[in-house]
């Protein structure tokens, strides 16, 4: 069974859309990472719990 992704836009994607963000919730400041393409695909931190670029490499 194949899976039909679209974009946010209707146009047909092969692969994930993956942004990244800092918002605000509830007074709160969270990282949040989406896949875009699909619905509900996200996850988030606080902000002071994610990791920082550097960290990263």
């Amino acid at each position: 069974m194949s899976t039909d992704m679209r974009s946010v836009d209707g146009r047909s994607v092969a692969e994930p859309e993956i942004v990244a963000t800092v918002d605000e919730v509830d007074g709160d400041a969270r990282f949040v990472v989406a896949d875009i393409a699909r619905d509900e695909a996200w996850a988030s931190v606080p902000e002071a719990d994610a990791c920082s670029l550097d960290e990263w490499r």
